[in-house]
């Protein structure tokens, strides 16, 4: 007598392995889906984290008494500094925060900046995003003979997550 499967057996055999394949493919493309999702989440908290940083640097390597702020309305300021911190591979360059057309920029020159910019200025700019307002608050409370260096900058983006920072520059007393 001969020994085989029976075709209602291979049947049945095929479509347990079907629908086995079927959850695993399901499996597979929401692992994919959840994958893609996390690394631009990674990526979008690098990036805050990055701006972040640089803004900390520049503030808190600002060169002792080489900042000043300039109010232009409620929402806008402008700061020209400068600082220690360099992404452009300067020595101690000057830094500037401008607000235009409701978009932050970041300049970096080796010449001081002065605002109105002119035409000969000569600098390297670095778009920071989208806002709806940017504002620094510098304090001039004294603590003993001293008045440290302390700001506050708030940054209200329309995309991205707000920055507030208090940051003490290293270089004040």
């Amino acid at each position: 007598m001969r020994r085989g499967f029976t075709l209602i057996e291979l049947l049945i055999s095929i479509t347990i392995l079907s629908i086995m394949m079927l959850f695993l493919y399901k499996s597979y493309a929401s692992l994919n889906h959840s994958n893609s999702f996390y690394k631009k989440e990674v990526k979008d908290i690098k990036e805050e984290e990055t701006l972040k940083k640089v803004i900390f640097l520049d503030f808190s390597l600002a060169l002792s008494q080489s900042t000043t702020i300039l109010n232009q309305d409620k929402k806008e300021d402008i700061i020209l500094m400068q600082s220690s911190n360099s992404l452009h591979n300067m020595y101690n360059p000057y830094v500037a925060y401008i607000v235009k057309n409701q978009k932050l920029y970041r300049l970096e020159s080796l010449k001081p900046l002065l605002y109105p910019l002119s035409v000969d200025s000569e600098f390297s700019v670095d778009t920071i995003g989208e806002v709806n307002s940017f504002r620094i608050y510098k304090s001039d409370k004294k603590i003993g003979d001293t008045v440290p260096e302390l700001f506050l900058v708030h940054a209200d983006f329309k995309e991205k997550k707000d920055i507030l920072l208090k940051i003490k520059a290293l270089n004040s007393k």
